[in-house]
């Protein structure tokens, strides 16, 4: 599956949405909506590649900037590295996952810190129903009146369990990603509170002061930004991933623009 996403535009939404719905042969209404409340924004996904780059490259030469993102191509990189226990040194960030694999990472090769509210797994809980079902000894007592009796049932649910994370990129392309809800924050010694929502906003805290090149961006916390970024043809209980790796390139473009701009002047 290949996504075509919008982002970083300068021009007002309504031309935008203009622009989009002439290249894909729809509505202004319909692509207004897909890009209410800012970038980046998938606007549609293509089985075959020529087709995501065509509409892309319609895009791109009206003005507006496109990225064209293999789904499978992310998925099948390298698994990202998942933090169980970690150290922040005065030079460098140390990691351990959750295998007993140990990682360091200096801050100044950070290059983006990342947070969102993500699917952690799932949790089964048992829930008691009762209702009222047809009883033929209490029929038959009452002289052939219908009557019922409550039974109860166990019934085992499965539940969607979401926690806030934090995803590190560095220059090289490595990515680290930490889990509020599981990982062992005795590695910050003296400076561990007594709640995960504290140390974990100390991570996040020391982290972009430790490296304060690296973009840091939080706009994924929402999930009507995350479900908005996505599109309605993406799960956001499955497809997070893709919207870090969309969210991760709109940033760097938007540094390369950035760049480009300041050398100019």
């Amino acid at each position: 599956m290949h996504l075509v996403a919008v982002h970083n535009w300068q021009e007002e939404e309504a031309e935008v949405a203009k622009t989009i719905a002439e290249a894909m042969g729809t509505v202004v209404f319909e692509a207004r909506q897909k890009i209410s409340g800012g970038g980046p924004a998938v606007l549609a996904s293509f089985a075959e590649l020529q087709r995501a780059q065509t509409l892309a490259g319609r895009l791109s030469q009206a003005g507006v900037p496109t990225l064209v993102v293999d789904a499978a191509a992310v998925r099948s990189r390298n698994q990202p590295i998942r933090a169980c226990h970690f150290v922040l040194g005065p030079q460098a960030l140390q990691i351990k996952t959750f295998a007993g694999e140990l990682f360091v990472v200096d801050y100044g090769a950070i290059e983006l810190l990342l947070v969102a509210i993500c699917t952690a797994g799932q949790t089964q809980t048992t829930t008691t129903e009762t209702e009222r079902k047809f009883s033929l000894g209490k029929t038959l007592l009452a002289g052939g009146v219908p009557m019922t009796k409550k039974v109860q049932s166990e019934k085992i649910v499965n539940v969607e369990e979401r926690d806030e994370a934090l995803w590190l990129y560095t220059r090289e392309g490595t990515v680290v990603i930490f889990n509020r809800g599981a990982m062992n924050y005795d590695g910050l010694g003296d400076a561990m509170q007594f709640t995960r929502d504290l140390n974990f906003a100390h991570l996040k805290n020391q982290l972009r002061s430790l490296a304060s090149q690296a973009g840091y961006d939080d706009r994924l916390l929402k999930r009507a930004t995350m479900i908005r970024l996505l599109g309605p043809a993406l799960n956001p209980e499955t497809d997070f991933d893709l919207a870090f790796e969309i969210l991760a390139r709109s940033l760097r473009e938007k540094d390369l623009s950035s760049s480009g701009n300041d050398l100019k002047l």
